[in-house]
Parts: structure tokens; C-alpha cells; sequence
């Protein structure tokens, strides 16, 4: 019997087979790149070459899904503009029947919702896409609040302060990042890589130079970084958002091509600064 024909048909070895080719369409697309910052979450898109007479406007690996929400994904575009309809009328009817914003994670799992159903009936298939949800959430933070109390020393007359240390909980926005997939699961990330034959070295470089509560400033560097392990032509295939409270900054190419050249010549200090200290451990021997 061929598992891998019907959407709804379990191979003997326990695999969805149509679901399995989806995430290898997510694998065929182009490398996107989530990293949260302290007070931004950076969303750093590959580019793919365009043809000469194409508009680069047309093509955008990284939309608006709400006032607060933004979305990059990887995997089939024309998917891709299907399921970003659903989340955006999704977010307003949210807005209509509630009077508020949508939460980055209510929208992330209504992707991973529709994603989900699109695996379980006949007559349908998967969406051939993964996506990156960045945005700001309410969070429940724990604070550490000192309390000064005075207390009368008996038989003296005087006071004396003591101070003691309590936690509270109190309620803070911040950013966030939110992965969906094509068998419909969502989870959140503090940085994440989707797409790209390199995805899997990608994320171990995340894994290396990732640091808690980054700065904007390094949070991009790190993105473009990324990128630059798959991208030959430099800031010209590369489209970088930062998501940040209260706006969504798409970077400029010459603000991008400043950050590469940066990161060009670290790399080419450091690679002098190997060979001299070689040269010298090479000299005292």
C-alpha cells in the first residue's frame, strides 16, 4: 500500500508521510532567522535572487499579521498567503469580539491550529510552510521589592530600621517568539532557525552565541551573522525587521551593509590575530 498518497493514512511505522514532504518543502525554502532581544525580537529573512525586471516589493518573507504582531515564515509563498488570510481575519474578529489586541501566543496557536487540521482530513493537504510569530505579550514577571520597616528598641527609646526582601509578582510586556510547523505544533524560542538545507549548523551557531536579554544592536549583529553563513551577496539577499514594542522597523540595505562590513573586518582581525599568535607558538619552539 502507498502511506504516502493519503493525508489520513498512518504508514506501519507510525509516520505521515504527507506531512514528512511538507516540512521537506520548508527544508527547499529560503533560511529565516528569530532572535529575542531584552526589548526587541529581531526577524532576519534570506532573500532569494530575484529576476532583473521583478519588483522586490512583491515579495516579502516578513508580513504584518496585527498592530502587534509580526510574521516571517519559510516554505511555499503562495501556502505561506493563504494561511496569513485565515491569522489576519482571525485577529480582527478577536479584536471585534473582545475590544483588545490578540496575543502573539492566541495567534500562534490559531496557526498551528489550522496547520493541525489541515493534516487529519481527506480531500486536503498540509501547508507547506513554517513561521516565525514575534511580538510583545503581557508576562508575569517576578520582582524583588525591599520593605524598610522601623522597629523601637525596648528600654532605649530608639528606632531602628530593618529591611527585608519579598517577591512579587507583577505583570510586564515583553517580547516573544513563537515557531508553528506544518504537522501543526507551536512552541516558543528564544531564537530559532526555520528552513534552508543549513538550518540544523544554523541553530548550533544560535546555540553558541546566543546570550539572555541581548541588545537590539546585538541581536541584529547576530541575525545578519546568521545569515551570512548561507548568503554569498551580503546585505543584497537579505531583509531584516525589528519587532519592537510600539513599531516594526524594516532595516534599509545600506543600514544592513554597514553591519556586514562590520562583522567582514572582526572576522578578518581575528583571523590575523590567529596567525600572529601561531607564528609566535611556532617561533618559541
Amino acid at each position: 500500500m502507498s502511506y504516502d498518497r493519503a493525508i489520513t493514512v498512518f504508514s506501519p511505522d507510525g509516520h505521515l508521510f504527507q506531512v514528512e514532504y511538507a516540512m521537506e518543502a520548508v527544508r527547499r525554502g529560503s533560511t529565516a532567522i528569530g532572535i529575542k532581544g531584552k526589548d526587541c525580537v529581531v526577524l532576519a529573512v534570506e532573500r532569494r535572487a530575484l529576476a532583473k525586471l521583478q519588483d522586490p516589493r512583491t515579495i516579502r518573507k516578513i508580513v504584518p499579521l496585527d498592530t502587534s504582531t509580526t510574521l516571517a515564515f519559510s516554505g511555499l509563498t503562495a501556502d505561506a498567503r493563504v494561511l496569513i488570510h485565515k491569522a489576519r481575519l482571525e485577529a480582527q474578529s478577536y479584536r471585534l469580539t473582545c475590544e483588545d489586541d490578540p496575543s502573539v501566543e492566541y495567534l500562534a496557536r490559531h496557526i498551528a491550529r489550522t496547520q493541525q487540521k489541515y493534516t487529519q482530513r481527506g480531500g486536503v493537504r498540509p501547508f507547506g510552510i513554517s513561521s516565525l510569530i514575534a511580538g510583545f505579550d503581557s508576562v508575569d514577571v517576578d520582582v524583588d521589592v525591599i520593605v524598610e520597616t522601623d522597629t523601637e528598641t525596648e528600654g532605649e527609646g530608639e528606632s531602628k530600621t530593618e529591611s527585608t526582601t519579598t517577591t512579587t509578582t507583577t505583570t510586564q510586556r515583553r517580547p516573544v517568539l513563537y515557531q508553528t510547523d506544518p504537522a501543526g505544533t507551536h512552541s516558543r524560542w528564544n531564537a530559532q532557525v526555520i528552513g534552508g538545507r543549513n538550518a540544523k549548523s544554523l541553530r548550533e551557531f544560535l546555540e553558541k552565541n546566543y546570550t539572555q536579554d541581548m541588545s537590539e544592536q546585538d541581536a541584529v549583529k547576530l541575525g545578519i551573522q546568521s545569515l551570512l553563513e548561507v548568503v554569498d551577496s551580503g546585505a543584497k539577499n537579505m531583509e531584516i525587521c525589528v519587532v519592537r514594542e510600539t513599531e516594526k522597523v524594516v532595516l534599509e540595505e545600506k543600514e544592513v551593509d554597514e553591519v556586514v562590513k562590520a562583522i567582514e573586518v572582526e572576522i578578518e582581525e581575528n583571523k590575523a590575530k590567529g596567525k600572529a599568535k601561531s607564528s609566535s607558538t611556532g617561533s618559541s619552539d
